[in-house]
């Protein structure tokens, strides 16, 4: 096959989407193990560093601010929480879940030096970090 045969084009295609639903899998959910210590999805980060500040958002929609947990330590930031999903079991028949429910954990590595929690806030769904490099 060559480069211009589209049976080449649809299979490089077909392994993209593969690769991204992988991905996608990997990011949100993770089974196995015991389900209330082991992280159970991941969520998505933005770091955005500007001279010594740098600034990290995290898409934490439905995650209570006060469950948020933020620790910074020699290999980065590690940010821990759990959105629980909003049925009691008892009375509510699940049709479709899609967005990810459970224990999560992210750690987000930074750039080498010492890091101070300037600020946080959870707004939209979305928790903003500012943090200071020294």
């Amino acid at each position: 096959m060559s480069s211009r045969d589209p049976r080449s084009w649809m299979w490089a295609e077909a392994c993209e989407l593969l690769d991204q639903a992988e991905r996608l899998h990997r990011q949100f959910f993770r089974f196995g193990g015991n389900a209330e210590a082991e992280p159970r999805w991941e969520p998505p980060v933005d770091v955005l560093e500007s001279g010594a500040e740098t600034r990290v958002a995290v898409a934490l929609p439905g995650v209570v601010p006060d469950r948020i947990t933020v620790h910074i330590d020699t290999n980065g930031l590690l940010i821990t929480a759990d959105r629980r999903p909003p049925v009691d079991g008892r009375t509510t028949a699940i049709r479709r879940l899609e967005i990810p429910y459970g224990r999560f954990e992210r750690r987000v590595p930074l750039p080498a030096g010492r890091y101070e929690l300037l600020e946080q806030a959870c707004e939209n769904g979305c928790l903003t970090l500012r943090l200071a490099r020294h």
